[in-house]
């Protein structure tokens, strides 16, 4: 029978998680300290433990994951999390995290989360003790958002291989973002990222930026020159756009995929690269076959690993964090404290952002710029905002303000949603686990773990 510890601070966490364990079939252990969880894990012999991160004791969850990866190295570790930044999930893969679960808890999610890594066959020491331990730095990579988490996994593992990567999602959402952050963390870290706009340049110029010439093979070639895969040799290429590449450079870039060399224009003697393929678009490449406009089996070489960002308007919980991220950039340059005023933060959490995170960033640049005083206002944004008006917001959406607007702690956060959505259901206990996503008894021990009382509803 397997065997698991759960750690966390709090004993109504700590009990939810053994019950639906043992309803399982599993042995189950807690504890809600640091030093009784050494303790206890030491004496006794675990196939995997579930720990929070945020430990309210002189150690941490990540810490404690050092500890017990040089004590337990063969026992696998899952935490329990409330990440907002892509470099706190990674960092916890790579100091050795099995995977992480986010709260508020899916059941489901969780039970497979915690069956894959008793199912899995534990890497041998020697591959784990190989892995990077790098210093991370702020990307705009931010968001606690359930999408937000899910790409932050998906990255998370994608990020070791060397497996072609292809990123899509619309402009300015960050798909450079992400492929410079798989780049900076993986073993290829310590060689070049080379990036190319594919729709930027005329076919006959890209084929000679990617693939190099040689002297005389043109007007103008008056000298060999290396291409942008000969320069990005064993590191990593960005092909943005690349769905904007003509069918005759498709060709060429499957061959260079197939093959792992490259012909220079002009040239006849091919040469090797070893290159990481990250490519990108904001067209749907999938439609683009089916329509004759991509070939089909360069679309399967590039997407051994598709990640999908998403629209802003699809995370709009996310706003007050990266807005909260961008003020904060900038007070590191200018040393001057901005915040947000409530009426201006719902104007920017009902605009649609049709140009993302992108679009955001400018936005908040230009409040900055323009704010007389420490508060931005509604007249400091760009002037296409001055129509939307604080009154014509939807209620739920000025609900949403108020509920992340003063950044609270994530289980404050959780306690907000808890009654939000009751309020929206009229207590209706059902419908409430249906939009959270999880199952009744989940429900009540949320509500009991927040002293919220659950009005009789009918059902």
């Amino acid at each position: 029978m397997k065997r698991i510890l759960v750690i966390d601070d709090d004993l109504e966490t700590c009990r939810f998680l053994s019950e639906i364990f043992t309803d399982e079939g599993w042995t189950v252990e807690s504890a809600q300290t640091p030093a009784r969880a050494l303790t206890v894990a030491r004496g006794s012999n675990f196939d995997l433990i579930v720990s929070d991160i945020n430990l309210n004791a002189e150690i941490d969850g990540l810490a404690l994951l050092r500890t017990f990866k040089q004590e337990l190295p063969n026992t696998d570790i899952i935490l329990i999390t409330g990440f907002g930044t892509l470099e706190k999930a990674v960092e916890s893969v790579q100091e050795g995290a099995f995977d992480f679960i986010s709260k508020p808890f899916n059941v489901q999610e969780v039970i497979q989360t915690v069956r894959r890594a008793l199912d899995q066959q534990k890497a041998a020491p020697a591959a784990r003790e190989g892995q990077q331990q790098i210093s991370l730095e702020h990307s705009a990579m931010v968001g606690r958002s359930r999408k937000m988490i899910e790409l932050y996994r998906e990255i998370a593992r994608v990020i070791p291989s060397s497996s072609t990567v292809l990123v899509m999602g619309e402009s300015g959402t960050g798909k450079e973002v992400v492929a410079r952050f798989i780049h900076q963390r993986s073993p290829r870290s310590k060689n070049a990222f080379v990036a190319v706009n594919c729709g930027a340049l005329t076919e006959t110029l890209l084929e000679s930026e990617l693939f190099g010439h040689m002297k005389g093979s043109f007007t103008g070639a008056i000298a060999d020159k290396k291409g942008l895969f000969e320069e990005a040799d064993d590191g990593t290429i960005f092909l943005d756009e690349v769905g904007e590449m003509s069918p005759a450079l498709q060709v060429k870039l499957l061959r260079t995929l197939q093959e792992g060399e490259v012909r220079r224009v002009g040239g006849n003697r091919p040469i090797k690269v070893s290159v990481r393929v990250i490519a990108a678009t904001n067209r749907n490449l999938e439609q683009e076959v089916k329509e004759k406009r991509f070939r089909e089996d360069l679309y399967y070489r590039l997407s051994v690993v598709t990640l999908v960002v998403p629209p802003l308007r699809e995370r709009r919980e996310d706003i007050p964090l990266l807005a909260a991220h961008f003020i904060e950039q900038s007070f590191q340059r200018t040393h001057v404290r901005r915040t947000i005023a409530d009426d201006t933060m719902t104007i920017l959490m009902a605009y649609d952002w049709p140009g993302n995170v992108r679009e955001l960033e400018n936005t908040i640049e230009h409040a900055l710029l323009y704010a007389r005083g420490n508060v931005i206002t509604p007249a400091d944004l760009p002037e296409k905002f001055w129509s939307l008006k604080p009154a014509k917001i939807p209620k739920a959406q000025n609900k949403l303000v108020e509920m992340f607007q003063d950044l609270p702690s994530l289980d404050e956060l959780e306690r907000r949603y808890l009654i939000y959505v009751l309020e929206s259901v009229r207590g209706n206990r059902t419908r409430a686990a249906e939009i959270m996503q999880i199952d009744r008894r989940t429900l009540y021990r949320m509500a009991e773990r927040h002293g919220i009382r659950m009005e009789e509803a009918d059902e």
